[in-house]
């Protein structure tokens, strides 16, 4: 019988988690595997577990928590024949809505049962794995100094993003794209961002028309705008039309460099961090197995 494996998180994302083992045993009492559940004690720890059933030749692993805890499964994952699953339990939740997961954990559970497996694109940036987006400016601004915020939750992220937007400066940054034949340019950006998926998560999508299976990136520029049109290019964000959006552009390729003339935070799906002047994303095509609502 094959094995499956769920890692949960206690203490990450929202909700309680105490009736997680009876729903899963009770979804998976009449499928063809064995279900086996363990904790995680500490940031990295779901990247082990994860890795040691990848090595054990479990079917697939079951990321239970926020997009850190997810994320570390993945990483684990990448390039393996395992699978990853995802019951989202946190607050942006950006992989499980790219693959189309619900967030409620009983409806999760349930497409989890029924789903099917697809392969979808990963990325490096600076050999730093993410699956959604990755980028720098405004977003990576709030990013640094949420984290940095003593309290969590909608109205620290959103004071947050108040007062950064009050003493935000763009920055310029030469953009290139290794051996394509695509021209490198300059240009002042708001927000850059390359992205596989199409949102950051809690259905911001910053780039509509990304696809996480199509072997392509999407570079998403923000070009700076005006106090009067912060309303609408925010509107848009949120309801999938930065498309049309005057202040937006975008291009796709598999290979974006990004130079900048200082090193700074980048935001790496959701989690900032450090990083120097020059930002290298490369894609791996179909390097993720994900099982996803059929």
């Amino acid at each position: 019988m094959k094995k499956a494996l769920a890692i949960i998180n206690p203490i990450s994302g929202t909700g309680s988690k105490k009736s997680l083992p009876e729903l899963l045993g009770r979804a998976y009492s009449d499928l063809p595997y064995e279900l086996f559940l363990t904790y995680t004690k500490e940031a990295g720890h779901g990247y082990e577990l994860a890795c040691r059933a990848a090595s054990e030749g479990y079917d697939h692993v079951i990321a239970v928590g926020g997009d850190g805890t997810v994320n570390e499964v993945a990483r684990a994952l990448r390039c393996t024949q395992t699978a990853l699953a995802i019951i989202p339990k946190g607050s942006g939740n950006g992989l499980a809505r790219a693959v189309g997961m619900p967030v409620s954990t009983e409806k999760a559970i349930k497409a989890l049962a029924a789903g099917r497996r697809i392969s979808i694109d990963s990325c490096e940036v600076n050999d730093i794995p993410f699956f959604c987006t990755c980028g720098m400016g405004f977003d990576a601004a709030v990013s640094k100094h949420f984290a940095e915020a003593g309290t969590r939750g909608p109205m620290t992220y959103l004071k947050t993003m108040i007062e950064q937007y009050r003493v935000f400066q763009p920055n310029t940054y030469h953009v290139s794209f290794g051996e394509s034949d695509l021209e490198p340019f300059d240009t002042e950006a708001f927000v850059i961002v390359v992205a596989n998926a199409s949102q950051y998560g809690n259905n911001a999508y910053i780039a509509p028309e990304a696809d996480l299976s199509d072997g392509l990136l999407d570079l998403a520029l923000i070009r700076p705008f005006g106090t009067l049109d912060a309303p609408l290019v925010l509107g848009d964000l949120m309801r999938r039309r930065l498309g049309g959006n005057k202040y937006y552009e975008t291009l796709q390729a598999t290979e974006i460099i990004i130079e900048r003339g200082h090193s700074g935070p980048v935001h790496i799906d959701g989690e900032p961090l450090d990083l120097g002047s020059k930002v290298h994303v490369r894609l791996l095509p179909k390097s993720l197995q994900v099982i996803v609502p059929a």
